[in-house]
């Protein structure tokens, strides 16, 4: 059995346009606090032997300038590497994956000694996004997915209760249990949409469509 409950109500959603030299930035932030050391959750998020305990294995060498790539999934360059030091801790890196390059930034900041906030942001061109794929699944479609992955580092970091490897994940997806952790991810996308200015009606549409593609089950009526 998983919390989902505590874990949904655990995460901070956010999401915001804002702009580089390439054009216009989505932006999606999600954030949560761990009881753990920042050195722990340091650990936690750049050791590939524990990266693979709770997300999926990664090859390549994680350092600057290094590559990286996960197991059927993305890969990248990490772009730099900033380990704890007076209670905070940062590392970019791309995120690349289907010929497509995004970017992510985490940051670490000690709350406590026991105590570490972790907040991951991913941000996107849209100009980049696929033609009708933001209005189709608003920010929910990497959100949620993101999601999956605080939710594997709260298990392994003990934040919240149960127990699911990556390898179950998959599975998981399609129980009882699993179609509620991605309606209620989908769901807290969809007011971090709504919270951003979208109609809430379109942001339900999407949340209802990102839940779909998570879970092959359609929303209840």
């Amino acid at each position: 059995m998983v919390d989902v409950t505590k874990q949904i109500a655990s995460v901070e959603r956010a999401l915001r346009t804002t702009g580089d030299d390439g054009g216009e930035l989505q932006v999606q932030t999600l954030a949560q606090t761990y009881p753990a050391g920042i050195d722990d959750v340091w650990s936690a998020t750049t050791t590939a032997e524990r990266i693979a305990r709770w997300f999926l294995p990664v090859e390549g060498d994680l350092e600057p300038g290094g590559r990286y790539q996960f197991a059927g999934n993305a890969g990248g360059e990490i772009l730099a590497c900033s380990p704890p030091r007076d209670g905070a801790a940062e590392y970019r890196a791309t995120w690349e994956m289907g010929g497509g390059v995004t970017w992510i930034t985490v940051r670490l900041t000690s709350e406590a000694e026991d105590r570490t906030r972790f907040e991951l942001e991913h941000s996107a061109r849209t100009a980049d996004l696929p033609p009708g794929f933001w209005e189709t699944y608003g920010p929910g479609a990497t959100g949620v997915g993101w999601d999956g992955g605080l939710l594997g580092l709260s298990l392994h970091l003990g934040a919240v209760a149960g127990s699911l490897s990556p390898d179950e994940a998959a599975a998981w997806a399609t129980t009882d249990e699993g179609k509620a952790f991605y309606r209620g991810a989908a769901d807290g996308w969809a007011e971090a949409h709504a919270a951003a200015g979208a109609d809430r009606e379109a942001a339900a549409r999407a949340a209802d469509a990102t839940y779909g593609f998570y879970t092959g089950a359609a929303p209840a009526a």
